[in-house]
Formats: structure tokens, sequence, C-alpha cells
């Protein structure tokens, strides 16, 4: 097997991660265009090769933590990415290839965010779940879903005079309440224009779902659709109108409307075991699945931990939630390009 790194993705790329069925789960090429235009992080794309066969790509990306190393990753600032290939071969080769390249750039360590594990004999963390099942066409069938109480959650929206709208145009209002929602959890926002750059390298595959209350917006969730399938990326409320149950309005309205559009699987997305967000899709009705995130470590036997569980950053998480919404807008976006 030959592997060779192209200088950017093709469309014979593009079209294999599609066939493959493995990695990420959605139009992986645009989110890489987004990636580099927001944060301007070098890309490396393997490709390995059966005579003349293209049989597996990876794309990795080089960025910096904020203590300063230096890493690759697949896919940075989504929840999936790493290996799509044929066979065990491809996927060792890659791996070896991928190696070659950490070294020759100097990184740590090389994070593979796959869906299942490789069996490749990699370090793995399983910090993360995700969240996914099918859908019908059928609104009532997806209502006896979800489990009683929460299915009587979803229905007070209306009764508060909540509405949904779905357009582009309000992907700033989204932002707005967007980085308020991650201040109140510890966390610094993206920049702004990540979103607008999703937007526009997405097109018709990128909706942005606006909730109103007295006609204002007071939540909204920024959603990719891809094949038969919907993911709901970024979303927020704000904290004040959380006793008219937005967010179980939000997301039921998101899925009544994927429903009808052809899309059959709900991906409800990435949390950390004893979180609200868990606990919120949990009450849904949906299962958890481990996401076996997977590492070449070059230097250290250490796994990389910058998540908010890190007893380390509980200090900077529990700080960063006390500071004004206007200071945590102007450094949240400086942050986030050492959080890929």
């Amino acid at each position: 097997m030959h592997v060779t790194e192209l200088g950017t993705e093709t469309a014979e790329w593009d079209a294999f991660v599609r066939r493959s069925g493995e990695g990420s789960p959605f139009h992986l090429t645009a989110w890489k265009r987004a990636v580099e235009r927001t944060f301007g992080l070098r890309a490396h794309y393997l490709m390995v090769r059966e005579g003349g066969r293209l049989e597996g790509v990876l794309p990795l990306f080089e960025a910096r933590e904020l203590f300063g190393r230096r890493a690759l990753i697949s896919v940075p600032y989504a929840v999936y990415g790493g290996i799509c290939a044929t066979s065990e071969a491809a996927r060792r080769a890659l791996v070896d290839a991928a190696t070659v390249l950490g070294r020759a750039r100097r990184a740590a360590y090389i994070e593979l965010r796959e869906r299942r594990d490789l069996g490749l004999g990699l370090a793995v963390k399983q910090r993360y779940v995700t969240f996914a099942r099918s859908i019908s066409k059928d609104e009532e069938e997806n209502a006896l879903a979800i489990p009683r109480k929460q299915r009587r959650m979803i229905r007070q929206g209306p009764k508060y005079g909540l509405r949904s709208s779905i357009d582009l145009a309000h992907l700033d209002p989204v932002y707005d309440i967007y980085a308020q929602s991650v201040r109140n959890l510890g966390s610094p926002v993206f920049p702004r224009r990540l979103f607008r750059a999703l937007a526009e390298e997405f097109e018709e595959d990128c909706q942005v779902l606006a909730v109103y209350h007295d006609e204002r917006v007071v939540a909204g969730v920024l959603s990719f659709f891809y094949e038969d399938q919907v993911l709901p990326y970024y979303g927020g409320a704000l904290r004040e109108k959380f006793v008219y149950a937005v967010n179980d309005f939000m997301y039921w309205e998101l899925m009544c409307h994927a429903a009808k559009t052809g899309i059959r699987v709900f991906d409800f997305g990435r949390s950390r075991e004893g979180t609200g967000s868990y606990d919120f899709k949990r009450h849904w009705g949906f299962e958890p699945v481990p996401l076996p995130y997977q590492y070449v470590l070059l230097r250290g036997d250490a796994l990389p931990d910058v998540s908010p569980s890190n007893p380390k950053l509980r200090l900077a998480t529990d700080t960063w939630k006390k500071l004004p919404l206007g200071v945590t807008n102007r450094l949240g976006p400086l942050i986030t390009r050492y959080l890929p």
C-alpha cells in the first residue's frame, strides 16, 4: 500500500468519504474549509492506495493546545472524524503515515475522533458519548417514542406562545444566545465567523432554527443535514426562558421539521456523562453510545485532557462563568483557537 499527502481534498476524496460509511457523518470537505477559513490551521490530507485504487483517507489538522503542545487532530472542532478506510491494512497504513508526519511536525500526539474502536491497539479515551436514533416520518410515532414525562414538556411551548422559524437570517441572534449559554457553562465561545463560514460552506445543508417568545428570539440551534441525518450542533437558550421549556420545544420543532423533509436519523450529538446535556438527552429516550477517541502518543504516555471535567481547569471554568458577557465574547474567540 502506498500513502500520499495532498495539499487539499479532491472530488475523489469527498466521494470516498461518502461511500465508506466511516468517519464524520456530514459533509467533511465543507467542515474542513470552514475550519481553515476561521482558524487558519494547517491541514494534511493522507490517502492510501492499493494497485491504484483508493482504499482510505485521513484528514489531519495541526493545532496547538492552551499549554503550548502541538497536536494533529482529525477533526478539530467536530464531534466525529478520523480514518475512513476499507480494510484494517489501509487503516494501519494511515496510522503509520500519520505517526511519521506527527514526529516530523513535532506533535505531542495524534487524536482520531472515531465512532468505533479501530482495533489497532491505540490508546483510547472514552470521555464522551453520542446520542442518535431513527425517527419516523409520522409525527405521532416520534412523539410516542419519547418518554411520557418528556412528551409533556415538548407540548408546553405552544401554551406559552412559543413559535419557531427556520432561516439563516437568524444566525446572528442565535449566535448571541449561544455565546451567553456557553459562558453560563464556563466555556469560551467560538468566533462568530465560524458560524458564518459553516453556513456559507454547507449552504442548504446548514439550517438555523430560532424560537420566538413575544416576538423576541429566546433560543436557537444551528444544525447540519447530511443524507438521511440531522445533527443539531450549536444550540442555546436564554436562562430566564427555561421556565417555558424552550429547549424541549426547540428540539421537538427541529425533529418535526427534519422528519417532514425525509430525515430518518436524529443525532443529538456528544455529551459527557454526568452533565446536564447528558441527562436531557436521556430524558428524550436516547441511549448513549461511547465515542472511543483514539490516540497515537508521540511524547509521553499521558492522554490529553483539556475538558471542563479536568480538575486543573475547574477554577478557570468557575471564574469564566462569573465574567461579564462582553468580556467573554471578546476573549472567547481568541482562546478557542487553542481548544480544538
